[in-house]
């Protein structure tokens, strides 16, 4: 939440107090349940939301690549009668030296929200300070939590409940491993992360998904054997092994997280019905088999597509309240 609380945004005419959603943390577990529930019924009846947006804008920032995120967005906000702005920190004064804080400030003057994808979560930390409307993270290298929107709403899609189901992840303890931690454990599951030596999650997240899943039921495990991670699990998530700016690691990681691949063998020590995910893109051959994602237990399509509901939802979510 902005600490300037007291600012005045002459776009609503009062004073704003905006919700943002720069981790799932920032979310209740009750919270959380609420949006996915809206993500359902936007699913289901999106002509009856057709105008949640209309006379609204959206910045969404990127400084970093996108597809899925930009397109879903984009399509989202255009969808529900709002005007989306796409825009590059190469086209904002961002690119010549403006502070974050300074861009909030000004944005929150001509626009509803701030979408941002950027590398530190400190960026999204600093223009949430100064902005009076409501910012998403969009992706940092700390957290991925609308990512983790999509993959909750498949999994319940697919498995009918959230609580008591259990989601091992294989790989690099990065974004995408931060966010199923604390979004998984606020819903009620155990989520198990098995990573290599030297790349596991940020202690202080596990700690905290631990500690939401003791008020949830769910829990979180930490391993660095795949095969127990696996075992009996009724979701298999991975991620590509060298994320964005880690790409002279790539060929280290490879030798690596060899054994944290998603394959057949992967999938056969998991239940029957298992269902397999990925946030994409996927580096066909490493971190999973093409007998896996273009196979029967594969979701990813769908947890693609989720994209668009889960964002649609929270940005009326957040609107909502701003």
């Amino acid at each position: 939440m902005s600490e300037l609380s007291g600012i005045v945004n002459p776009r609503y005419d009062q004073a704003v107090m905006p919700r943002n959603f720069l981790s799932v943390d920032d979310l209740s577990a009750a919270e959380l349940a609420e949006v996915l529930e809206l993500s359902g019924k936007v699913k289901a009846s999106p002509s009856d939301y057709a105008r949640r947006l209309e006379g609204l804008s959206v910045a969404m920032i990127f400084e970093k690549p996108s597809t899925r995120t930009r397109v879903s967005f984009e399509v989202a906000i255009a969808e529900m009668g709002g005007h989306p702005l796409a825009l590059s920190s190469t086209e904002l004064q961002l690119g010549r030296g403006e502070t974050i804080e300074d861009t909030g400030r000004v944005l929150s003057r001509y626009v509803d929200a701030i979408v941002l994808r950027t590398f530190g979560q400190e960026r999204l930390e600093a223009l949430a300070r100064t902005a009076s409307c409501p910012v998403v993270n969009a992706l940092s290298d700390f957290e991925h939590p609308c990512q983790c929107l999509a993959d909750l709403l498949t999994i319940e899609e697919k498995k009918g409940r959230l609580a008591r189901l259990t989601l091992a992840y294989l790989g690099d303890g990065n974004n995408v491993a931060h966010s199923l931690l604390l979004g998984g454990a606020k819903a009620g599951m155990t989520v198990r992360v098995a990573t290599p030596f030297g790349y596991e999650p940020i202690p202080q997240v596990v700690q905290r998904a631990e500690g939401i899943g003791k008020e949830t039921g769910g829990s979180a495990m930490l391993t660095h054997d795949p095969v127990q991670a696996t075992i009996g699990a009724d979701v298999l998530y991975t991620d590509v092994w060298a994320s964005m700016g880690q790409e002279e690691e790539a060929a280290e990681r490879t030798l690596v997280f060899q054994p944290y691949r998603l394959d057949k063998e992967a999938v056969n020590r998991a239940t029957l019905d298992a269902i397999v995910m990925h946030c994409l893109p996927a580096h066909r051959g490493q971190e999973i088999t093409d007998e896996v994602i273009d196979g029967p237990h594969s979701v990813v399509w769908d947890q693609a597509e989720n994209r668009l509901h889960t964002q649609k939802a929270l940005l009326v979510w957040l609107l909502d309240r701003a």
